[in-house]
């Protein structure tokens, strides 16, 4: 028996995108389960390697789900389809011993009608059998770990397999839309296009109306495809500041018998124009935080939909406007939320870990769905592809075959969406694609700058890249002549060092400036928002708990307007020695606004590890005004700063006339001795020194 509705996990709805909640019957909760030395309960939808499912099992292969189900009564004259959210990696699903169909793909949502085996009111027996390899090489697995070891174990996890999101039901009318694609890319209206499956699908009338607005009556093909267009008068846009969605009710058929499901998409057109990025006409930066969805006991699966929905809170309340789901399919739940609140989302599949063409293959054969299931999102404005050349053996530039092989899923994409831009190889080495990203993890700041230095003016395209303990090569961003040097958007779409949560923080912060430096940049994408397992780079611990910063507010680092200051840091917790005499440092403004901001750049020393309060210090030092335009960093201006006793920070601000802080930054004086290098010392500014203070 089905425990009650409030002891079943996972208890909400799963597709609010895509809903028919109306008439849906959850299965998850206790199942029994069978494997190789194992026989007992098991708890859906947790993966068996989890304390959650109850079975704690690693390096399980194979296992078998059953439990009785039982179609409500009332659903009597419907058709019933079963739902799957995921299960890892190939499900035969049988319904009273009965084959209902298979699947592989442990990423990808699925169904099968069941109509004609599970009659309303009469209990069948639901089998689940699932295959989970311990060898994930040739299979889309992302960070799932694998057995024999794939090429980057060091950054793997454990597996998630088995059932690993919502299983249940819902009764549809008897010839009901499959799928419903929405697309409001054009800003005026929406294009609609239903599939249709049942009874009769072809010649079936079908009504799209949008909730407190207009309809069209449309009429499926012979393969019972209905295509028309919703005109929107006075659209509303979506954006993160104005997420506006629109519900299209579809209904097919007439009557109690007829079928209907409510989706959901928003008007918005994201796009590249050159080397910048514009939602809705406007510019736009992007300030993104990379986050792979595991959790600490859960593996991929979240514990409930409270913590997976706060995630984009806290990442919202850190100061990023988007956020990279890492080689996950994230539960539309999720998306549904950054739809609903404004979040840039980049998203983007598994990857295999070895090249072969059938890896190929199976890697492309998720993108229909990804496409198909989360297409209608607003929030998903980038889609990538292959991962650091994961699944093509670290080898783009060395074969034709593995190049190919990302040309041709840049080129299936793009054929199945073409809204959005697509990266086809993020981190390096690209062959074909919409945004020039690149990854670079760098633990010296000196080398940092001047990399970005490099990068932005075109003199640099390659960075050394740790592939192995004692394993570094050059990477470059070019795998191909055919990609163009200039005329695309470049993004960083990962970064980030240090070993304890001081260091990270202090590297987010000089890094992050020295990224917002150079107005060519489109954008950056920090590693990352959560720990996970023994990988401790997360600005939050697993557990979602924010850490010690020393000082840093992520927020402050990652606004529309921050401060970008000439210096080159000495150490976490000493950014410069302690002063004993005045001196001197140049300050610019960054400023992503729609509107140029000016004000002065102000600074006033405090006790070491104060923070800024509800009101600012007294100035003891200030400026000359500074104008900065929006997207150009502004001019430097001086700021002379008064000497200080001992270990101090001196806390750095840009008011505008009105007193209004715009951008915060610091800078911690320590009793430790710069190092030199190249000639410059760490930790000492580049600004003009102010004459006498010499």
């Amino acid at each position: 028996m089905t425990p009650p509705e409030t002891s079943v996990p996972r208890p909400e709805y799963p597709r609010p995108d895509r809903d028919r909640s109306a008439r849906w019957l959850n299965l998850n909760g206790r199942w029994d389960f069978a494997a190789e030395g194992h026989e007992g309960p098991i708890t859906v939808p947790f993966a068996w390697e989890s304390e959650a499912s109850g079975v704690r099992r690693i390096w399980l292969e194979r296992g078998t789900y059953r439990r009785t189900v039982t179609a409500p009564d009332e659903w009597s004259g419907s058709r019933v389809v079963l739902s799957f959210g995921a299960v890892h990696h190939h499900a035969a699903v049988r319904i009273d011993g009965k084959l209902v169909g298979q699947h592989s793909g442990g990423y990808e949502s699925f169904e099968f009608d069941v109509t004609d085996l599970l009659a309303p009111g009469v209990p069948a027996e639901l089998e689940v059998e699932v295959s989970a390899p311990a060898d994930k090489r040739a299979i889309p697995h992302g960070k799932q770990r694998s057995l024999p070891r794939d090429d980057y174990d060091g950054v793997s996890f454990t597996p998630t397999s088995g059932i690993w999101q919502t299983v249940w039901l819902e009764a549809r009318g008897r010839t009901y839309a499959r799928s419903v694609v929405l697309r409001g890319d054009s800003l005026t209206g929406i294009d609609v296009t239903v599939e249709l499956e049942g009874d009769a699908p072809a010649g079936a009338a079908v009504v799209a109306s949008v909730e407190n607005g207009p309809s069209i009556a449309l009429t499926s093909d012979r393969d019972g495809t209905a295509k028309g267009r919703i005109e929107i008068p006075d659209a509303k846009l979506w954006s993160p500041d104005h997420p506006h969605l629109y519900r299209v009710e579809v209904i097919t058929g007439s009557g109690e018998a007829a079928d209907r499901v409510t989706a959901t998409t928003g008007l918005r057109h994201f796009e590249t124009r050159g080397e910048e990025l514009y939602l809705n006409g406007e510019r736009v930066y992007m300030r993104g935080v990379l986050d792979q969805g595991y959790w600490p006991d859960t593996g991929l699966t979240a514990p409930d939909a409270a913590s997976l929905l706060r995630e984009l809170d806290l990442a919202r309340g850190l100061g990023y406007n988007l956020v990279r789901k890492h080689l996950k399919f994230e539960e539309p739940l999720w998306l549904h939320e950054a739809d609903r609140t404004g979040m840039l989302v980049w998203a983007e599949p598994a990857c295999p870990s070895r090249f072969s063409p059938e890896a190929a293959a199976a890697f492309e054969a998720q993108l229909p769905a990804m496409v198909e299931r989360d297409g209608n999102h607003p929030s998903i404005v980038i889609w990538g592809l292959y991962n650091e050349e994961w699944g093509l053996d670290w080898d783009i530039p060395g074969s034709t075959a593995r190049a190919e092989a990302a040309v041709h899923a840049y080129e299936r994409l793009r054929e199945l969406d073409a809204t959005r831009p697509i990266v086809e190889n993020s981190g390096w080495s690209h062959v074909r694609t919409d945004l020039l990203d690149w990854h670079y993890y760098e633990p010296d700041l000196g080398r940092w700058k001047d990399a970005m230095a490099r990068l932005a003016s075109g003199e640099q395209d390659a960075f050394p890249v740790r592939l192995g303990p004692d394993f570094i090569v050059d990477k470059s961003l070019y795998g191909s002549a055919e990609v163009p040097r200039r005329g695309i958007p470049i993004v960083n779409s990962e970064y980030g060092e240090g070993f304890t949560s001081l260091e990270r923080a202090w590297h987010l912060r000089w890094e992050t400036q020295e990224l917002r430096r150079h107005d060519r940049f489109a954008g950056y994408v920090y590693t990352e928002f959560t720990d996970v397992e023994h990988e401790s780079a997360g600005l939050l611990d697993i557990n979602r708990r924010r850490k010690d910063w020393g000082g840093c507010v992520p927020a402050d680092v990652n606004a529309d307007t921050v401060l970008v200051i000439d210096l080159v840091p000495l150490a976490a917790g000493a950014d410069i020695t302690v002063p004993r005499e005045a001196f001197a440092f140049g300050a610019h403004v960054s400023h992503h606004g729609p509107n140029a901001v000016s004000g002065t750049v102000n600074v006033a020393w405090v006790p070491a590890g104060a923070p800024f309060g509800a009101a600012v210090p007294a100035a003891q030092g200030v400026s000359e005004a500074v104008k900065a335009e929006p997207f150009r960093l502004s001019e430097a201006v001086e700021v002379v700063v008064p000497p200080v006793d001992g270990p101090a920070r001196l806390l750095v601000w840009f008011a505008d006339a009105e007193g209004r802080v715009l951008a915060r930054a610091f800078l911690d004086a320590g009793e430790v001795e710069p190092p030199n290098r190249r000639g410059a010392r760490k930790g000492e500014f580049e600004g003009v020194p102010v004459p006498g203070l010499e």
